[in-house]
């Protein structure tokens, strides 16, 4: 067994490491590349310093264009504005999948719907059963062009600018539409989900129309694979108390788990 004292000895080495800020700041960037994120208090304790010193750090680095601070700790600068064109969201094939599968239930054999833009609602209407008498309403042409074509379902769009990045809808005509509009469960997107920001986008549009849908169902429902979570975008377009049900894969870190559970949302891992 290693004596008490060179545990302490390596320790105090290790922090000794970290007396200089280039190297604090080195070891933060890495850790966001591995991590996607990091938290202020746990950095602070890695490091044997103060959570002021951390702060300046995170500080410095944002203000290099390295990092952007959140609330608690800090995320990549990309997660903030980056947004894949949607035939490029190949990552977490599987996970969405099996979230669209666990959505499938929440569906009545008739009734009305609203489906969001984004890969997994996508995975969830291409299996939407051909027998359910839905009246189906969407903001995404690709997802409007794989419901057309099962007999029993009404599908109608909203209208509006098509976005070339997500081939959703969005601006005034979109906007107009959803006001008027009551469905029975609305199926809704996100690029972030955090307890401190709640959802967010990275487009002023698509967050603009994303407010709205959250008001159009007598349930809204979320479908978001496990990298979304604890992640920030740049726009909010919702608070967590706005989501009814949140359906999530098994990937989804139980630090995580826990805060969300913690904020009060009915959390589904598929």
């Amino acid at each position: 067994m290693t004596p008490v004292s060179s545990v302490e000895d390596n320790n105090a080495i290790d922090r000794d490491r970290y007396r200089y800020a280039a190297k604090r700041q080195q070891a933060i960037v890495a850790a966001l590349r591995t991590a996607g994120q990091v938290e202020a208090t746990a950095l602070a304790t890695d490091f044997g310093v103060t959570s002021e010193t951390v702060r300046k750090d995170l500080i410095a680095l944002e203000r290099h264009g390295l990092l952007r601070r959140v609330h608690g700790g800090a995320i990549p600068v990309d997660d903030v504005t980056f947004e894949p064109d949607v035939s490029a969201r190949t990552e977490y094939a599987e996970e969405k999948q099996r979230i669209a599968k666990a959505a499938l239930p929440y569906l009545s054999r008739a009734g009305s719907i609203f489906l969001d833009a984004g890969s997994t609602i996508s995975r969830l209407a291409e299996i939407i059963p051909g027998d359910r008498e839905l009246t189906v309403f969407t903001n995404t042409l690709s997802i409007a062009l794989t419901l057309v074509a099962k007999p029993n379902l009404t599908v109608h769009t909203l209208g509006g600018r098509v976005r070339a990045r997500t081939l959703a809808e969005v601006d005034a005509w979109s906007a107009r539409a959803l006001r008027e509009i009551n469905v029975d469960i609305a199926f809704v997107g996100t690029n972030g989900i955090s307890t401190s920001r709640g959802l967010t986008t990275p487009d002023l549009a698509e967050a603009a129309i994303k407010r709205l849908m959250l008001e159009c169902g007598s349930q809204t429902i979320l479908l978001a694979d496990s990298s979304k979570v604890g992640k920030v975008s740049l726009c909010q377009h919702g608070e967590l108390h706005d989501i009814d049900v949140l359906i999530t894969d098994s990937g989804i870190a139980s630090s995580e788990l826990a805060r969300l559970h913690k904020a009060g949302m009915n959390v589904v891992q598929a």
